[in-house]
């Protein structure tokens, strides 16, 4: 069955999809502990990256990583509510997304090591 939201258009799914985002956003702050510790995190590197003496570019490549953070560990989370809502039994293929998204989240961390890293030596 299709969502009845599905039918929404112009301003009204934009109302909708932003009340939505928003929704979204409070129940990762709210169940999802790493989701604080990265936003705790965003919010110290973001204007730290303004502070220090890069370009404009090296901004936006240290900022962009940032954000890519919180993008993986939002979806590695839906995947984690999605898998415990169908089962909380044990299961090899609910282990498996698990660990994937979490290994997600973890390239997201090295790589914010890794574009800060480097825009910093240059």
């Amino acid at each position: 069955m299709e969502s009845p939201h599905k039918g929404k258009a112009g301003l009204a799914r934009l109302k909708s999809a932003f009340g939505y985002s928003l929704a979204g956003f409070g129940a990762a702050y709210k169940h999802e502990d790493a989701f604080r510790q990265e936003v705790l995190l965003a919010a110290i590197l973001v204007p730290l990256s303004f502070w220090l003496p890069v370009g404009s570019l090296g901004k936006a490549l240290m900022i962009g990583s940032v954000l890519l953070v919180l993008i993986v560990e939002l979806l590695d989370s839906a995947i984690e509510a999605t898998v415990d809502r169908i089962s909380l039994d044990n299961h090899d293929l609910a282990k498996r997304a698990k660990d994937i998204g979490s290994a997600a989240v973890l390239v997201s961390l090295v790589n914010v090591l890794v574009v800060w890293g480097l825009v910093l030596a240059a």
